[in-house]
């Protein structure tokens, strides 16, 4: 749909920002007003991005040095106001974190903020109050040096369920989650999931990947059948779902579930006997300036409830960013003080071409597994409609890579590296090629029991995470690709 797409290789973006930085600085196109106002460190990030030249820049991305000069011009000088869309996929890599810190710089920069239509957005979900704690109840957490909970992280569940930590797994509980088909390194996790000691309880309205593995299955409410209150990715409104028709046969929302194992199991704090209204009615905290107001009255009235913001809404025109100083932080002391780089940086990824060259030379691909077109996540991928509209696995590749593979349009291929593999059909688009060359992907997520080979994107993937945030890196990835045998 764009007009002018440049493809950098995965996990370089913020390469591509710090160059971006550079000649906005260079060139005199930065909003020296709101820089003096609204942001500190300022001439510190000049000192880093000195030596960012376009040309160290396309080194590590692939892109072309004049190509990325015309973004940085274009972005600071001809589009005013300018508004950069992220996405999830960018932070799936080793330096997904300081990606996002160097790209959400650049508006500051600018001075892009001053207007509603400018800036940066990935969810609006931060401007909703939400109270996790009155939702999660941290208070209820075992208090024991001897028995000290168990954090573990789903993006690597695979080892998580293989491991003998103290203490080990031997029971787990899933719901709203498909992790055999959607987490990383997934025979890792299908192998945890299939020990003889673990005790596996499913909550779900599908046979997914991961029911096949539970020894008690529970039914679940779909949205029609469950009261709940949504917040947002995209817009500013609190929404309330009112259940359309009565559960169906056995099927019980989480919240019920947790309810009758509390009882069951003689917890007597009165949160447990909450009902799903008086649960949602403590969703957002009451002195939150932007959702303080929410009635639960006025959302079981009208549906929605529209959040305290202006009209247009530019929530940083005047600074006011949620940091220690209310600014926009180009050196950032909390960083610091976490052992990171307190400046807008680059990470190279774990698994790349430049990066990794030994590894490379064993698996030269960069590997993407976006969401399908019919999918959502793993979500849909059952349903018969979308399973014809998507027809079966593909794998798009460049028709360079293809041709020095001896592959054409249509051929079915083993997609692996040193932690698994999988099998698609190429999909080559000649005209306009749908990904760069060195790149291929394979739109997912396929269920495994309906893949044809029973295996998925994932078994490809690893469970590496991110420099921040401990996300999973499930596009930091190298494979090979060949034809499969009949």
């Amino acid at each position: 749909k764009s007009d002018w797409h440049l493809a950098p290789l995965p996990g370089t973006d913020a390469a591509l920002a710090l160059a971006m930085m550079h000649v906005l600085i260079r060139d005199g196109l930065c909003d020296e007003d709101y820089i003096a106002r609204y942001t500190t460190g300022y001439s510190t990030l000049k000192h880093r991005v000195a030596d960012w030249t376009p040309a160290r820049a396309a080194a590590e991305t692939g892109l072309d040095p004049e190509d990325i000069e015309r973004l940085a011009r274009e972005y600071g000088q001809e589009g005013r106001p300018a508004a950069i869309r992220v996405n999830y996929g960018l932070n799936r890599c080793a330096g997904g974190g300081a990606a996002m810190r160097a790209i959400a710089c650049l508006p500051a920069l600018t001075g892009h903020w001053r207007w509603a239509c400018g800036g940066i957005l990935l969810s609006t979900s931060g401007t909703y109050g939400s109270d996790s704690q009155a939702l999660e109840r941290p208070d209820l957490y075992p208090d024991s040096p001897q028995f000290p909970p168990r954090h573990v992280n789903m993006s690597a569940i695979g080892d998580a369920l293989l491991d003998e930590q103290s203490p080990p797994i031997r029971a787990i509980m899933v719901y709203n989650a498909n992790p055999v088909a959607v987490a990383p390194d997934s025979n890792k996790v299908r192998a945890g999931f299939a020990r003889d000691d673990l005790f596996t309880v499913v909550h779900e309205l599908f046979q997914t990947d991961t029911a096949d593995y539970a020894d008690i299955l529970l039914p679940a409410t779909s949205q029609l059948e469950q009261w709940d209150i949504h917040k947002s990715y995209g817009h500013l409104n609190v929404m309330v779902n009112e259940p359309a028709i009565a559960p169906l046969g056995e099927a019980r929302p989480n919240t019920w579930v947790f309810r009758e194992l509390a009882r069951r199991l003689g917890f007597s704090d009165p949160c447990f006997a909450d009902t799903d209204e008086q649960i949602g009615a403590q969703a957002f905290r009451k002195d939150h300036p932007c959702s303080g107001h929410i009635d639960l009255a006025t959302l079981r009235s009208e549906g929605w409830q529209r959040l305290n913001v202006p009209r247009p809404h530019a929530p940083f025109a005047e600074g006011g960013f949620p940091t220690p100083s209310g600014k926009c932080e180009f050196y950032s002391d909390t960083l610091a003080r976490q052992g990171l780089d307190p400046l807008p940086c680059y990470i190279p990824p774990r698994e790349g071409p430049r990066s990794n060259p030994a590894r490379a030379k064993h698996f030269p691909l960069a590997f993407l597994s976006p969401p399908s077109r019919h999918f959502l996540n793993s979500s849909f991928a059952n349903l018969p409609r979308f399973l014809q509209a998507e027809g079966r696995p593909w794998l798009d590749m460049h028709p360079a890579d293809a041709t020095a593979r001896g592959l054409k349009d249509g051929d079915r291929v083993r997609i692996f590296n040193n932690r698994g593999a999988f099998h698609a059909w190429v999909r080559l688009d000649t005209q306009t090629p749908g990904v760069r060359a060195g790149v291929v992907s394979a739109p997912s997520i396929w269920w495994q029991k309906l893949s044809g080979d029973g295996c998925n994107a994932n078994a490809v993937t690893s469970q590496a995470l991110t420099d921040m945030g401990g996300g999973a890196t499930f596009y930091d990835c190298l494979v090979e690709v060949a034809a499969a045998p009949h």
